[in-house]
């Protein structure tokens, strides 16, 4: 679903990402584990075609990011770690921009926007300005524009920041059925009891460079995620 190959990424002297190399398959949660400015959200980016790179390559479901820009970005969602909304609409204006761009049929949308609305009650907000939303209705409604077009690959930086106890079990819910469907998602994070609990592989990451991936038996043996992910931190000082 996702390949990304000896990804760089420089700002001046800075890398960074460091040559990067990653593989999502369909079906996957891939957590992304790593400090404040290790890299994470620089790879998000790239991967979602708003960062060019220096070095590498981004595949998503086979189709190159360079060569195929376009075609990628229908694939996938990206939520940000501080979804920057159009705060002069309403939540059903913004929802449906966002079916518009994907070119989402009326009925679907419908549909669509009435179910998971649902699900974050938040059908009642819809007609208000988001500029009255609290950060976490904002995070809602990001949540459910990414879904509304049912894409292959969803990528999400530090996704359950902001959300009540509900809302992370419910996107946690979402994340799973995705992938139950054949499709995939990459998502940061910094709670490591998260990652652990709902990650089938996880990467952490320190410097821009990658240091330890797998599935998350491969990564912390007999220990917690906490243990190995701290034991690692120290290794690469």
């Amino acid at each position: 679903m996702l390949n990304i190959q000896h990804l760089t990424k420089t700002y001046g002297e800075k890398k960074a990402v460091d040559d990067l190399s990653l593989r999502i398959a369909p079906g996957e949660i891939y957590g992304f584990i790593g400090h404040n400015g290790a890299g994470k959200t620089t790879t998000l980016k790239a991967v979602a075609g708003i960062l060019p790179f220096d070095q590498g390559e981004i595949t998503v479901g086979g189709l190159s990011m360079k060569a195929d820009p376009l075609i990628c970005k229908r694939q996938m969602a990206y939520i940000p770690d501080n979804p920057d909304l159009y705060e002069f609409m309403t939540g059903i204006q913004f929802l449906n921009f966002i079916a518009d761009i994907f070119a989402v049929p009326a009925d679907v949308r419908q549909e669509r926007i009435r179910e998971y609305a649902g699900r974050f009650e938040l059908t009642g907000d819809l007609g208000q300005p988001i500029a009255a939303y609290s950060h976490g209705m904002k995070q809602k409604l990001a949540i459910i524009s990414a879904w509304l077009h049912q894409p292959k690959l969803i990528l999400m930086d530090e996704p359950f920041v902001g959300l009540d106890p509900k809302a992370a079990h419910l996107l946690k819910g979402m994340m799973r059925e995705l992938c139950g469907e054949g499709g995939a998602i990459f998502f940061s994070t910094h709670v490591l009891e998260v990652a652990e609990k709902l990650c089938d592989k996880v990467a952490i990451i320190k410097g821009g460079r990658l240091i330890r991936s797998g599935t998350m038996e491969e990564v912390k043996g007999d220990d917690s995620l906490e243990e190995v992910f701290l034991e690692l931190e120290g290794e690469a000082e």
